[in-house]
């Protein structure tokens, strides 16, 4: 279970190895090979996604993510392993049982034959599912503590690659796409984790551009991450947990800005998907980006939340932060009702509309004192009434909401539909709420629009200001949310209108009396010019 103790997050051991033997020195690239010598992220990037057109035509993207990117996993862990045997051989000799002794202090441990070098030197053979999905399996048993059950959901075996031989051949040319010198992943030759994560969250997003609408369960927009995890302001020794964290994108956003600005990983990361596939590449991330202390379960978090106390009470987070599906219909209404650990006590949420139990859900999960929250929410949540507007004012009444954050359309994958962000703190600095309409500031794109840095940077200034802004944001009191009957739709309280400048009838009439005696000269013209030519 991570903890927030210097000790335990802040050391990341340099990335693993497992008993190696002969077989996988051998397996190891072939001495003399040329290695390409500039390294930036571009040119990793170009090079997994070309991997995919190993795929391309002839399965879903929806489906083929999963074996891109555990490849890229199994093709990373590989290259770390033989560039640290390489080293300790280097350092120690040829000394096998020394050098096996020394890898046991890697992060992770890999079998000879999960080695992706084995695997790629017997892809001509037939079986390439089979022997592919026993490596997995093996990284697996060899790294109970950090990959246990990571891989289950995903099987190089499945039919859904064609049959037998179509099979064994697509997977023998992912085998060689991940073997190409652009795709040699040693730390000796790229450098830190960074480079590595971040191609693992290139595929990830490229997958989300066009994955339609099953994009949104695992992804949520980067910029939009930036922006929520600089909302809730996240500090050294925080427990944060998404709750519902696709692909752990947005947590390690949260991460991310505390290692950039205190240089420390004294945080501890916490999340639940409910999507198998989607926690295993969740995993994987934190994994690629050295997140070690972290803690990220597989299920349902409104019918079975997994992120408990000693005690069995659910877990409080300093920080809580999700991209909730939208509306979502078969949403556990049924054991709401009766659910005990109290979470729909201001208001049981519709039947056939989710967003208020991943709400109610995430702010009995804020620690007392410390705890913010931000959460992305379709508008309806803000005005919709019934239960909802009865959930809404309980929430208001309690002072626990801070801020709300109307933001562009087409942002987020899978739905073109303008979406919200709410903040909410346990312990707020007035009693006011934020309104802030962000909705006209964004880079436009053909399928999918983009929040800049400049537009980032607004809102998080208004947010600090907390004043009223002309036409972008306002600050209401408490009464004024009640005499609107407790419907926060943004354009009550932040006024867009724009008024249309006055005519001068009298200039107009003179400028097309202008243009009309212009027009005679120039007919005037063209009918000598069509005399002298012979056109009468």
């Amino acid at each position: 279970m991570p903890k927030t103790t210097s000790k335990s997050a802040a050391k990341t051991k340099p990335a693993a190895a497992p008993a190696v033997s002969a077989a996988s020195d051998k397996a190891a690239p072939t001495p003399g090979r040329q290695q390409p010598d500039a390294i930036n992220q571009d040119t990793i990037n170009a090079a997994v996604w070309n991997a995919c057109d190993t795929f391309r035509g002839t399965v879903d993207p929806s489906i083929y993510k999963d074996f891109v990117l555990t490849m890229l996993f199994v093709k990373y862990i590989s290259d770390v392993w033989q560039d640290h045997y390489d080293q300790y051989k280097k350092e120690h000799g040829d000394h096998p049982e020394l050098i096996k002794e020394l890898l046991k202090n890697e992060r992770f441990i890999l079998p000879p034959k999960a080695n992706f070098y084995a695997l790629h030197e017997a892809r001509h053979q037939p079986g390439n599912g089979e022997r592919i999905d026993k490596a997995l399996h093996a990284i697996e048993e060899n790294n109970p503590t950090k990959l246990r059950d990571v891989f289950q959901g995903i099987s190089f075996n499945d039919n859904k690659l064609g049959d037998e031989a179509q099979k064994n051949d697509i997977l023998r040319h992912l085998l060689e796409d991940f073997a190409k010198p652009e795709l040699n992943l040693r730390p000796s030759r790229v450098g830190t984790l960074d480079i590595i994560g971040n191609a693992y969250e290139y595929l990830i997003k490229n997958f989300a551009s066009t994955s339609g609408k099953k994009a949104g369960e695992f992804y949520t927009p980067p910029e939009v991450s930036q922006l929520m995890a600089q909302l809730v302001d996240p500090q050294e020794g925080d427990q944060i947990c998404d709750p519902t964290c696709g692909s752990a994108s947005l947590l390690m956003k949260c991460g991310q800005l505390i290692r950039r600005r205190s240089g420390s990983k004294n945080y501890a990361l916490f999340g639940q998907e409910a999507i198998g596939s989607t926690w295993a590449l969740a995993k994987m991330n934190m994994f690629l980006h050295g997140e070690d202390n972290h803690k990220i379960e597989w299920g349902d978090t409104l019918r079975n939340p997994k992120l408990l106390d000693d005690k069995g009470h659910l877990r409080q987070f300093d920080v809580v932060v999700a991209n909730p599906p939208f509306s979502l219909e078969k949403w556990g209404h049924d054991a709401a009702e009766n659910d005990k650990y109290k979470r729909f006590q201001r208001g049981l949420p519709p039947r056939t509309k989710g967003d208020y139990g991943f709400i109610l859900h995430m702010i009995e999960t804020m620690a007392p004192g410390s705890g913010r929250m931000a959460v992305v929410v379709p508008h309806g949540v803000l005005f919709r009434g019934a239960a909802e507007g009865k959930i809404r004012k309980q929430l208001i009444d309690e002072n626990l909401l801070d801020i709300v954050i109307g933001l562009p359309e087409k942002l987020f994958y899978g739905t073109g539909i303008p979406a919200a962000i709410l903040v909410f703190r346990k312990k707020k600095k007035d009693d006011k709420v934020l309104f802030i309409d962000a909705s006209r500031d964004y880079l436009d794109g053909k399928n999918q629009n983009l929040l800049r840095q400049q537009d980032l940077d607004k809102i998080m200034a208004a947010c600090a200001k907390r004043k009223s802004i002309d036409k972008y944001a306002y600050l209401a009191t408490p009464a004024e949310i009640a005499e609107n009957d407790y419907n926060l739709n943004i354009p009550r309280y932040v006024d867009t209108f724009e008024e249309e400048e006055e005519i001068d009838l009298m200039t107009v009439r003179a400028e097309r009396e202008k243009l009309k005696a212009e027009l005679a000269v120039l007919e005037k013209q063209m009918a000598g010019y069509l005399k002298a030519l012979g056109y009468e």
